[in-house]
């Protein structure tokens, strides 16, 4: 009889642990490399029992930015377990045990329900534009977000400067994502195009506060090529904003964020933090100075990784 290799013998142990403890991405993500599937394979598998679940989404389920809510999303889950060898109930279980709404797990500015239903309708309008890759067939170098407060402490607007490297040929646009603060107004937004690029179609949806948008380019990319460019978007249309976050799906390039406050309403601290998913509780937690000159705080990551980063402010 062969015998287990030490390689094996880790990953099954990692299963065990998260099985025992969760939570349930790090369990599914364990199971599926235990058993040493791609996730095509596992899509191919499922469709076999007769669910369909998306590739982009199995990778959301495992990385944590994404849960499986519903009912599809469940049987998914359930055939999982027999796909994947594992007990019955047992990544259910996990599932039912996370509690979304308890104050130390839930988000400050949004519920984890929220950020749910923001990625099922970001879904739809991605599919509306016609963009089915979660990247669009770019690999994102660098991006320096620059986000204006404004003197009603409102979420004024940002803007966005983006380096990136195509992986395949005849890529022309980006499509961009803009989530405003909650009780915001999409359709009053507007976006502006400011260097390499021009604005192609917009589409919105007034309860999750999304605006998505085509960037497009003024040239047909080749695998390989780069390009920069850089565009805004004015909003203002919400009332007190008390931080800014941004999502990473994947691990990219360099991202630098900066605050900036109008002079007549400056917060009394500022803080950058992490979270490794909308249901997970924020870490990370490290004051930033604010500056005298220019009253704005910035971080920078050499690397993003997946998960969430931003900068949270108090106001007196």
């Amino acid at each position: 009889m062969p015998h287990a290799t030490p390689s094996a013998d880790f990953a099954t142990a990692e299963l065990d642990s998260a099985l025992r403890g969760g939570p349930f991405h790090v369990a599914l993500r364990a199971a599926i490399a235990a058993r040493g599937l791609p996730l095509q394979r596992v899509q191919h598998h499922l469709s076999r029992h007769g669910v369909k679940v998306g590739v982009t989404s199995l990778s959301y389920w495992q990385q944590g930015a994404r849960r499986p809510q519903r009912p599809e999303s469940l049987r998914a889950v359930r055939a999982l377990e027999e796909i994947l060898q594992l007990p019955e109930e047992s990544l259910i279980r996990l599932l039912a045990e996370a509690d979304e709404d308890s104050p130390e797990r839930r988000p400050a500015a949004r519920s984890y329900r929220a950020h749910l239903a923001a990625s099922d309708v970001l879904d739809r309008l991605l599919a509306d534009l016609g963009q089915p890759a979660p990247d669009g067939g770019v690999h994102i170098l660098g991006h320096h977000e620059v986000i204006r407060v404004g003197a009603r402490r409102e979420l004024a607007g940002r803007e966005s400067h983006h380096i990136v490297r195509a992986h395949r040929d005849g890529v022309d646009r980006f499509v961009a994502v803009h989530y405003g603060d909650p009780g915001c107004s999409p359709a009053r937004m507007a976006v502006h195009a400011l260097e390499n690029c021009r604005t192609g179609r917009v589409r919105v949806h007034h309860d999750t506060g999304l605006l998505v948008t085509e960037v497009l380019f003024d040239t047909r990319l080749r695998a390989g090529d780069t390009h920069l460019f850089r565009y805004g978007v004015e909003d203002g249309t919400a009332g007190v904003s008390r931080e800014y976050v941004r999502g990473f799906g994947s691990a990219g390039g360099q991202y630098a964020l900066q605050v900036r406050f109008d002079a007549a309403a400056l917060p009394v601290r500022c803080h950058r933090f992490t979270q490794h998913s909308p249901a997970a509780p924020r870490g990370g937690r490290q004051e930033l100075p604010l500056s005298g000159p220019h009253h704005s705080v910035h971080l920078v990551e050499p690397r993003a990784r997946t998960g969430m980063l931003g900068i949270g402010w108090d106001w007196e």
